[in-house]
This record gives structure tokens, sequence and C-alpha cells, in this order.
């Protein structure tokens, strides 16, 4: 019934001079989108407008869930489009449209008609008046509410005539690709996948670092991270993601550190790793999934100590969010089940009975201190070992 599906975009519209830039990075992602999608689709720009047109048979629904995965999209409208032979073939086509789309005529309605070519003959109002008329005639169901009508029947008149009446939300947010990289700390919690969706969400393309611990965590654990990347990346496109073995690490600080600062310490080194991936790649800054007060390292002291490791920028798009906002968005965007899934990761698995909520900075670097023997050494070795895989949508 739909010949292609209309586009519609929130932020982009206020762009100014680079909105071009900002559409075309949204077409080619709505392309990406669509490549697993059986069926045959062309995405073009029309005078302000995103259509992705079908050329052949597709399937509906895969259609529609392809698209609302893609950032940028505020909301995406089916829409039957034909050529402008006359006010009586466009009257014909509005009335089988409502015979088609709806199953019952029994609701309440307006039309709204936009001209964006204003050689057509009839004033938009008249276009309206006279198609509401005609579908009086055709459906006796149905009754004109012009302030808070059950369905709203668009026509817009272009270089094809566009009729449509509902539009699907999309994600919202921007093209992934419009605002540079950054380099995800993706454990396998709840929190770290929805942290890297919400930035993705703003446009940002996004690498990943893992740290594994065998034998203290399993393969299993390891899978179940390359999972949620791949989940993720349904959302945010292919996403590097950098395994490294931090065993050695961790063994050698709970050997030398104080047991309250295992988990501190062990973090800030994390970040430092994190740090040198994020170089590599020409990311722009770290991702977290810390909520202020959520655990120990989570505090405001905490964050400071960790953040202190650190020369990029760290984003925390979760600092202010309660677990339950955090575990509706996981459950929204197909991370939770997954996420819950019984394999635990190096931070659980060596996390103190009593860690310290308020690190002091000095006594942190008093502790690390005892490290100085092979920490260069063993930090060297864990990234000379990492691997870095491929986590695409639908790969794992």
């Amino acid at each position: 019934m739909y010949q292609a599906f209309l586009i519609k975009y929130g932020e982009i519209g206020v762009k100014g001079k680079n909105r071009h830039i900002f559409e075309d990075t949204l077409v080619s992602q709505i392309g990406n989108a669509l490549k697993p999608v059986e069926g045959t689709f062309t995405v073009r720009r029309e005078n302000g407008r995103i259509y992705v047109e079908t050329g052949s048979a597709y399937d509906y629904d895969e259609v529609v869930d392809a698209l609302q995965c893609v950032f940028g999209i505020v909301g995406i409208s089916p829409v039957v489009l034909a050529e402008d032979e006359g006010f009586d073939q466009l009257a014909e086509l509005v009335v089988s449209y409502v015979g088609r789309a709806f199953s019952k005529q029994d609701f309440t309605f307006k039309v709204v008609t936009r001209r964006a070519r204003k050689n057509y003959p009839m004033e938009s109002m008249e276009v309206s008046a006279a198609l509401g008329e005609r579908l009086l005639e055709a459906f006796p169901g149905l009754s004109v509410d012009v302030h808070h009508p059950q369905v709203v029947i668009s026509v817009e008149i272009r270089n094809k005539i566009n009729i449509y009446s509902h539009t699907i939300p999309g994600p919202g947010g921007m093209p992934v690709g419009t605002a540079g990289r950054a380099m995800l700390l993706l454990s396998g919690g709840i929190d770290s996948p929805v942290a890297g969706y919400m930035i993705a969400k703003r446009g940002v393309r996004i690498d990943a670092v893992y740290f594994h611990a065998p034998p203290y965590t399993s393969e299993r654990a390891r899978q179940k991270v390359v999972e949620l990347a791949g989940i993720v990346a349904k959302y945010a496109g292919p996403i590097r993601l950098h395994i490294v073995n931090f065993t050695q690490i961790q063994l050698y600080i709970y050997e030398k550190c104080p047991h309250d600062q295992l988990t501190i310490i062990m973090r800030r080194y994390m970040m430092k790793l994190a740090e040198h991936f994020a170089r590599e790649d020409e990311d722009l800054g770290l991702i977290t999934g810390e909520s202020i007060g959520q655990v120990a390292s989570q505090t405001m002291q905490s964050l400071a100590v960790t953040n202190e490791v650190c020369t990029m920028p760290v984003y925390r798009p979760l600092i202010g969010a309660d677990k339950q906002d955090i575990v509706n968005i996981a459950q929204k965007i197909g991370t939770y089940e997954t996420s819950i899934l019984p394999y635990e990761d190096c931070c659980t698995i060596f996390v103190a009975k009593h860690p310290v909520t308020k690190p002091n900075l000095k006594s942190v670097r008093k502790s690390e201190s005892h490290l100085t023997e092979k920490i260069d050494m063993l930090m060297e070795e864990a990234v000379r070992t990492a691997e870095t895989v491929r986590a695409e949508a639908g790969a794992v």
C-alpha cells in the first residue's frame, strides 16, 4: 500500500547553513540501517524532506524496526505517493487510502493540506474542505472535528502527492557520525551499554574497551560483553571493541595495595588503559556508566580520584539517573536481558568487602607507589596482548 516512508527529523531543522551536512549523514545512516532488510530502497532528500522509497516487495514491520534504530529520526510516516492528475483523481486516492488504511471508518477526522507547489489551482483550505466532503460522502460513519480529531489526514502537494495519516515515533537525537568519536568503558552490567547508547544518540561514534580477567571471569562473560556491544551497535553502528586482559594488573594491585582501595585503584588503571586505546582510535573522550552514589566507586570523592588520572574529558550521561531510570532504558533498547545474565566481570570478582567510599587522593597515590616495580611492564603487556573485534548488529 505504501510506496515510501516520510522521515521526520527534529534538531536538524535548526542547523542553518550546516543543515545539509546533518541531512546527508542521516540519509547515509538510514541506508546503512536498511541494508539487512529484504527489498530495494532508495533514500533521498527533497526540499526539506527525506524519503525512503520502496522499489520492490518488502516487510513493513522490518523496515519500521530498522528505521526506529536510526538516531536523528523523530517520526516515520508511511506514505502513499501519486502523480498530480487533478483534484478528482486526488479525491479518489484519499477515499481509497482511508478505506484501506482503517479497518473501520467510524472516527472523527480533519484533512490538513500543504502546498509546496503554489501554482496548484486550489488553495490549501479549499482542498481540505473539498476532500473532507468527499470522505463524508464515501463513509457515513466519519465526522469532522477540526479541534480534536482522532485522525489527521495529511495531504502534501509536492512534485508528487503525499498522503499519510499516522506517524510512528523514532528515537530522536542526532545522526551518528556528526559529533566525533569516544571510547566507552563497557562492562557486562546494565549501566555502561545504556551510557554508550545515550552518547551515540547525540551523534557520537562509539569505540569500546572491555577488561577481561581470565580465569576469574569465564569465556561466557567475554561473549556476553561482545553481545552487548552488538546490541548497542544496532543504534550506534559498528563498534571497535578492545578486549584487554586485566588479570595480572588486578592480582598485582591485590597483592600490593590496601584492600579497601582495590576498587578505586583498579578503576584508575582501567581509565589509563582506556585513554591509551582512545588515543590510538583518535577518540575525543571517554564514556562511563557511572551514576553518583550507586556504588562505592561512584561517590563524588571516588569519581574525583578516578578522574585525576585522565587527561581526556570523561562523559557520564547517567550521572544523575536513578537505577530504575537506567533499567527502563536498558529494557527499551534490548540490553537488559543480556546484562543480567549471571556471568561475573572483573570488577565484581575483585571487589573489597568494605571498599572506601571517600578516598583520599594523597593516600591512593601513596598506595600506588607500591606498584612501581612492575606496573609499567604489566600495563605494556595488557596493551600488547589486547584483542580487537568488530561488533555489529545481528553479528553475534
